[in-house]
């Protein structure tokens, strides 16, 4: 008896030490209720990490919808259409999501998660889309690519800022 008594506590005590669960939604996105404004910038977005940080660049690569993108839940902004937006990160694991910023809700509700180990003075790349069969949307994809790709992505795509609107 003695024994299971300190096997239980011993599970117990290991279960407690277990690092925490990935970020619900909620957590990796940011407020629902907030919405956002783009355009596009006039001004030279960063081409270098701060020092200490890492720099995060995503691309959209669908022509006509508005996607916000969160960071360990907050929203860093949005792109719309064809644009990339660039911010910079702590080192460390971060756990990133678009949304869909739609009247509809079938298009609010869709969502798309990745996650990624930003290293000091690195470069991180993510390409969201909009993947339809047909007429219909039928899922968000939000993906680290290759940095070459998304260095052309972003030669190719505006610079976008997003202001969350009042």
């Amino acid at each position: 008896m003695k024994s299971l008594v300190a096997i239980m506590l011993f599970a117990v005590y290991g279960l407690a030490q277990q690092s925490s669960p990935p970020p619900t939604f909620h957590e990796a996105c940011g407020p629902l209720k907030v919405n956002f404004e783009t355009i596009v910038s006039t001004s030279r977005p960063p081409t270098q990490p701060e020092p200490g940080k890492a720099l995060v660049y995503v691309a959209q690569d669908f022509p006509t919808i508005t996607l916000r993108i969160g960071v360990d839940g907050a929203w860093m902004g949005a792109t719309h259409g064809r644009s990339y937006l660039v911010f910079s990160v702590d080192p460390g694991e971060h756990h990133m999501c678009i949304r869909w910023q739609s009247h509809r809700s079938d298009f609010s509700s869709m969502v798309s998660f990745a996650h990624f180990t930003a290293e000091p003075g690195k470069t991180y790349y993510f390409r969201e889309r909009a993947i339809f069969y047909s007429l219909s949307p039928m899922y968000l994809d939000l993906d680290l690519i290759d940095p070459d790709e998304g260095r052309y992505l972003v030669a190719s795509s505006p610079f976008i800022t997003a202001h969350a609107k009042k």
